[in-house]
């Protein structure tokens, strides 16, 4: 199976219990290209229902300029907890929302400059 987005496909590569690894066109041996999925199944209790985790991971090797190395790794993880029942509509604004928010301007300068408050 593979995932593509941004006209980029990513290919399954490693599987285990509950993550699959994926690689992109640009993978090599010394160059990552790398997309992560995994879960943490709901652990109810008896008086919560639990949370459903899941964390999607892209790793990078990027070229560098004006640094001690040549090259080093771009990382982005995005970690999702959402408590058992909620409804798809509530989930889908949260991720409509967060989406939105990582294709922002404000976004782009937290993780260019690391400005925080604005």
């Amino acid at each position: 199976m593979s995932l593509t987005f941004n006209t980029k496909t990513y290919t399954a590569d490693s599987f285990q219990k509950d993550s699959v690894g994926y690689y992109g066109a640009a993978k090599t041996v010394s160059v990552k290209d790398d997309l992560k999925l995994s879960r943490v199944a709901a652990k109810p209790s008896a008086t919560f229902s639990g949370m459903s985790r899941t964390e999607a991971k892209l790793t990078r090797t990027v070229t560098l300029t004006g640094a001690l190395t040549p090259t080093g790794d771009e990382i982005l993880g995005i970690n999702v907890a959402i408590p058992i029942g909620t409804s798809a509509t509530d989930v889908d604004a949260l991720l409509n929302d967060m989406g939105a928010f990582l294709s922002s301007a404000s976004f782009k300068t937290h993780v260019k400059q690391q400005l925080i408050s604005y």
